[in-house]
């Protein structure tokens, strides 16, 4: 079993392979096309410091947030696939959802020694790992907006890492 503790090393990444299941705990930022282009735009502007969270080591869960539940969204929208490359380039290792993503993806990936894990729509099992959560920025998307949850061992599929994808035929 591979349990992995926020935040994540190079070390660990590099151990990682496609097929692999992971149990990520620790703190995690939850992100999807609506806030996640304006995350890149802090970035570019040099404020991204302002979220009072590093992104080095971090997971980003393709998700809103939602005390009902939470559950991954599609990863290859194109605001959410777009937003891998520079969010990895930014120190992120782990990206989180479900769906294929395309080669390029896969590749920055690659670059940047990030992986893609698939994490299976069971948002009753998600909500009871998730201990502690709160808005880290743009609280008038409301459950889009930018959050940071504490989890304790969220299942997931490693579905990209080292320039393979699972989804590969």
């Amino acid at each position: 079993m591979n349990e992995i503790t926020t935040p994540i090393s190079d070390e660990v990444i590099k151990k990682l392979n496609v097929g692999d299941v992971i149990y990520i705990s620790g703190y995690i930022i939850c992100g999807r096309d609506a806030v996640l282009p304006k995350v890149l735009k802090m970035i570019e502007d040099g404020t991204v410091d302002q979220l009072g969270v590093d992104l080095k080591g971090q997971v980003i869960f393709h998700t809103a947030f939602s005390t009902a539940g939470l559950g991954p969204t599609s990863s290859n929208k194109v605001e959410i696939e777009g937003s891998i490359e520079p969010l990895s380039a930014a120190g992120v290792k782990i990206h989180m959802g479900k769906g294929a993503l395309h080669a390029e993806t896969i590749k920055a990936l690659n670059k940047y020694n990030a992986i893609y894990a698939v994490i299976a729509p069971v948002t009753a099992l998600l909500v009871d790992k998730t201990s502690e959560h709160r808005v880290l920025a743009f609280p008038e998307l409301g459950i889009e907006a930018l959050h940071l949850i504490k989890i304790d061992k969220y299942p997931a599929i490693v579905a990209a890492a080292h320039g393979r994808s699972i989804y590969d035929k």
